[in-house]
């Protein structure tokens, strides 16, 4: 199974863009590590016709392989069902799945268990605030089976923002906004059970200090990507992402040394606590070479 930090910085385009079968081929923005061509909020009702003949031609004329990982983000499980029954499907990597809850998930995953796409469930309904909806949805995919078909767990920033009446402010994280807790609270229910979480869309295009900043807390939360708006965005979040030396050789350290804790560039490093970092840092590693 594809390791989800393959993501990178996930670029939204919507299935309405003129370019969409010169994205999805590499040709424009070869460096793009995964795209997301939208359906849902990136495409007016009125468009949706006009987007989703632009996918279907697109899917026709796609290359079947791409260094890029590309999905469809569905607007509702009837659009799943008929971008499944069109040829060429088979050269998608998956599909994201807006709004899931308990109310839908079925109605989606069962679609794909026969499958061989993966998809990213995003996480932006109310029953996100409420710690005991989202253990109910995690229990639900694992005794379903769905686990083995989920790639990440998208966290909807903007949508949970807009449930509470909020917009992001430009001079600030989102963990200085009330989904600071929100992601932490999605981490320690889904994480410890296997899940990755990818981080929520930075709108400011010309804040790049912020993103920066917003960055360092995505990485320091577990996450293992993020959305990105705009090409400009991408060098910056790829970099962010990046495993450093340092890191490396850290890992590396504590996989091969004989002694149970030792000191390693002015830290700590203690075998038993800090292994399975040390394993996620080497696979990321592969990942980026």
């Amino acid at each position: 199974m594809l390791n989800a930090y393959r993501l990178g910085g996930s670029l939204y385009v919507p299935a309405t863009h003129r370019d969409v079968l010169k994205i999805a081929n590499g040709v424009k923005w070869p460096e793009l590590r995964s795209v997301i061509f939208c359906t849902e909020d990136a495409v007016a009702e009125e468009a949706l016709a006009s987007g989703l003949d632009n996918l279907r031609d697109c899917l026709e004329r796609m290359q079947a392989r791409s260094s890029a990982l590309r999905f469809v983000r569905v607007r509702n499980p009837e659009i799943l069902t008929w971008l499944l029954a069109l040829p060429g499907v088979e050269k998608l990597d998956g599909f994201v799945l807006p709004k899931l809850d308990l109310s839908n998930v079925d109605v989606y995953l069962s679609q794909l268990m026969e499958s061989r796409h993966l998809c990213m469930p995003t996480l932006e309904t109310r029953d996100v605030f409420d710690t005991s909806r989202m253990i109910e949805l995690r229990d639900h995919l694992l005794d379903r089976g769905y686990q083995k078909r989920i790639l990440a767990l998208r966290i909807g920033g903007n949508d949970l923002l807009s449930i509470l009446g909020i917009r992001r402010p430009r001079d600030r994280t989102i963990y200085r906004t009330p989904l600071g807790h929100t992601i932490a609270h999605l981490v320690t229910v889904f994480k410890p059970f296997g899940f990755q979480l990818t981080a929520p869309v930075f709108e400011h295009i010309d804040c790049p200090e912020i993103l920066r900043e917003e960055l360092s807390e995505d990485i320091a939360h577990g996450l293992c990507g993020k959305t990105a708006i705009h090409p400009s965005q991408l060098p910056t979040i790829e970099a962010s992402f990046r495993v450093s030396q340092l890191e490396l050789e850290a890992a590396q350290r504590i996989l091969t040394d004989d002694r149970a804790v030792f000191q390693f560039g002015g830290s700590m490093c203690e075998v038993a606590t800090h292994s399975a970092w040390a394993r996620h840092i080497i696979e990321r590693t592969a990942i980026d070479s």
